[in-house]
């Protein structure tokens, strides 16, 4: 693959990418429903068509339920439009310099596995942790005996370079599969 546009909306930062010849070109964060905004500055900064990407990666979760949902609906309407195939990844591979821990609301965090826990159930003695739900649970983690960056670095942020990476099987990007931990707060009404 020659260019390849990644993103990730799953968590609290959203974030794309673009590279070529598995060199970044450029890296942008953004909110999840700004994605396609920051696709396209990077494209033209790039200073290459649309047309020019070869393939997409996108983050599956675990995450937010409506940010995964948004998420691979732009990878499928970006496969179909540019006719391109996409690869899944899970959103904790954008992350580098530890453990990944999510903030998952409700009093938990999700982590590898994938698994959803409360703060306090995980072992992290010895461990550096990473991410916005290891800045939420900072005290909890540390008197735990977990190691955590400070707040601002970034290795709190997801790079969807680095989903790249871990990219293995191109195709239809309707076969992606998210990843769910828990049931939608939302239920069909009866």
């Amino acid at each position: 693959m020659k260019t390849i546009f990644a993103f990730d909306t799953a968590t609290s930062v959203a974030t794309c990418a673009l590279l070529r010849e598995g060199e970044v070109v450029g890296e942008r964060l953004a909110e999840a429903k700004a994605i396609l905004a920051a696709a396209d500055d990077l494209v033209r900064a790039a200073g290459i068509e649309p047309g020019e990407i070869d393939a997409l990666v996108v983050g599956t979760g675990p995450g937010s339920f409506t940010s995964i949902r948004i998420g691979l609906a732009t990878a499928r309407g970006l496969a179909l439009a540019l006719g391109v195939p996409a690869a899944g990844v899970s959103t904790l591979h954008a992350f580098a310099g530890g453990k990944p821990v999510i903030d998952a609301k409700r009093g938990e965090v999700f982590t590898e596995g994938p698994m959803v826990a409360r703060p306090e159930d995980l072992d992290v003695a010895g461990v550096t942790l990473v991410g916005d739900g290891a800045i939420r649970y900072r005290e909890l983690f540390e008197a735990a005996g977990a190691r955590i960056p400070a707040d601002g670095e970034p290795a709190h942020l997801p790079a969807a370079s680095r989903l790249v990476a871990c990219a293995q099987a191109y195709g239809p990007a309707d076969e992606i599969e998210p990843v769910y931990l828990r049931d939608p707060d939302a239920r069909p009404s009866r």
